[in-house]
């Protein structure tokens, strides 16, 4: 082979490694994607089954979130056996299957792992919890209580109470972030980390391209277990925890982000990078630091690839200038790494009605997501523009929706089936009955009915993501600062020698705004924009966005 096309090689295998930049992941939240034995369960062959729907879409990737053995107190964000799938969701041959067809469709495939905590059915703690001199005594988080028996420090878990539980076999406490059935891994302790190093090496050799790693900036907590210092009310922050959830009530110093965590991060990027073509985006579950913990875990090429915060996926409807401000602050807190961006997931009300969006509205946003610069997930019905679901409270499943009844309803109403048809009252998820009931109003909005009308929000998905793809401004480029100017949101992206403009009305309201400077083509009449009016201006009509190129010599 000749240096020519050596050089070649080189910059191919490059672009390979790198899809991941840019790229669009559609997450599926498994027990509700489709059910292929009746059970009222979605499984992996029935994710298997609607592949070419998700690779209709365009999308790079799939999350799917855990399917692992689980005694689902947690839906399964309680492992039980890491490597393992649990009889519910099918078995490793059904995985294998459906690896080996997602590949066949185009689509890379990435895992849910949840790292920071186990169920308290794991063998690990079950052995752990039984003395405090057997081997794996040291695999979790156990502390002595303070002389009069109360918890060793103030820490809180977000699902409610103090994060402590009593423990009478060894007499002490143990840690748990979330229920009091997930103990929290002790990540001090190095045959922890060793351990599940060998779970991501399991599932990378049975050929998954990445994974989504939950809770990631909870890994690691404060060796001397330090309490947490109270948060002033005018600091509060209810885009991890609800309002009424008292874990809002601290400043979260010495539970999570602890400085440590950055060296199991290289330990981990080390192993993906044995592998060609993987990645890895990690979950940031802080209001206070979101960005900053971003920063520092994406930076450079020794930690994780990318991570997502929660400034899109809470909150009121964003205006432009919350979007500008987001932006700006993901320029300056995360220069030299990679941010992803969602506007809903499985943890939080659908953004439709969050934002009590307008079918305008959606179309708006998807096109604004699609242009911006970071990578971005899709949650399963987004394409479909779902609302939340009004889950009554006999039918929850969520323990988190159940503890603050009515206050903060859970996370049910956005874990409700898929719907695909509207030939029968599940939509076309399950031949029995749903383990959630699936929403009356969401059977209108079904894949098929959806595919029927040219005008329905599904097709403008695929317009947006086919657009973004089509221009590597877009996915691979800078920008040069996102804007705000009134309603309107705009900024350009560039890649060598091609400029797209992007300018989105985020308004039920006309808005005007200058054309920027040069010679522009205007592109994408598909999703709405229009071209300048003879006095140089572009007129947005309410919900409008505007797209052009350039190509610069």
């Amino acid at each position: 082979m000749n240096v020519q096309s050596d050089m070649k090689r080189s910059a191919e295998l490059d672009n390979e490694n790198d899809w991941w930049r840019g790229a669009v992941i559609y997450q599926i939240y498994p027990r509700s994607y489709q059910d292929s034995n009746g059970d009222g369960i979605g499984d992996l062959l029935g994710i298997t089954h609607r592949l070419p729907h998700i690779a209709s879409l365009g999308v790079d990737a799939i999350w799917i979130s855990p399917f692992f053995v689980s005694p689902m107190k947690d839906f399964g964000y309680d492992v039980s056996d890491y490597c393992d799938v649990d009889p519910m969701f099918g078995s490793l041959a059904d995985f294998d299957a459906l690896v080996a067809a997602a590949h066949a469709h185009g689509l890379k495939v990435m895992i849910d792992l949840v790292l920071s905590h186990t169920s308290d059915q794991h063998p690990w703690f079950v052995e752990s919890r039984a003395s405090r001199d057997n081997p794996r005594a040291d695999w979790y988080v156990w502390s002595d209580p303070k002389p009069d028996g109360t918890p060793p420090n103030n820490w809180l878990s977000i699902f409610g109470g103090p994060a402590w539980q009593w423990d009478s076999r060894r007499e002490q406490y143990y840690l748990h972030n979330f229920l009091t059935s997930q103990p929290d891994l002790n990540f001090h302790c190095p045959a922890v980390q060793d351990a599940l190093l060998d779970v991501v090496r399991f599932w990378l050799d049975r050929g998954v391209d990445g994974f989504r790693l939950d809770t990631i900036n909870f890994y690691i907590h404060d060796k001397e277990l330090r309490s947490n210092p109270a948060l002033p009310p005018e600091r509060r922050d209810d885009s991890i925890a609800p309002k009424v959830n008292p874990y809002n009530h601290q400043e979260h110093l010495y539970s999570k982000n602890q400085p440590e965590n950055l060296e199991f991060l290289k330990r981990f990027r080390t192993l993906l990078d044995e592998y060609n073509a993987t990645t890895s985006v990690g979950e940031v579950g802080d209001a206070q630091r979101g960005l900053e913990i971003m920063g520092e875990y994406t930076s450079g090429s020794e930690r994780v690839h990318m991570c997502y915060t929660f400034e899109f996926l809470s909150g009121p409807q964003p205006n432009a200038a919350r979007v500008a401000h987001v932006m700006g602050q993901v320029d300056e807190k995360v220069p030299d790494g990679w941010a992803c961006f969602a506007f809903s997931n499985h943890d939080v009300p659908r953004h439709a009605s969050r934002w009590d969006l307008t079918p305008a509205a959606l179309r708006a946003f998807c096109t604004l997501m699609m242009c911006l610069r970071g990578s971005i997930c899709l949650y399963q019905g987004e394409e479909l523009g779902l609302p939340e679901a009004d889950v009554p409270f006999e039918d929850l499943q969520d323990p988190y929706g159940i503890e603050f009844w009515p206050e903060f309803k859970g996370r049910d109403g956005c874990r409700t089936p898929m719907v695909w048809e509207e030939s029968n009252v599940n939509g076309g998820f399950s031949e029995g009955v749903p383990w959630l009931p699936v929403s009356h109003d969401h059977v209108h909005r079904s894949v098929a009915a959806q595919e029927r009308d040219p005008s329905a929000l599904l097709h403008h998905y695929r317009k947006a993501i086919s657009f973004r793809k089509a221009h590597r401004a877009l996915t691979k480029g800078s920008h040069d600062g996102v804007k705000a100017e009134d309603t309107i949101v705009h900024f350009i992206r560039r890649f060598e020698e091609e400029e797209v403009f992007v300018a989105v009305n985020l308004s039920g309201e006309p808005a005007v705004m200058g054309m920027p400077g040069g010679t522009w083509h205007q592109i994408g009449l598909e999703l709405g924009s229009t071209g300048p009016a003879p006095d140089g201006k572009l007129h947005f009509g309410p919900w409008q966005p505007a797209l052009a190129v350039r190509i610069t010599r």
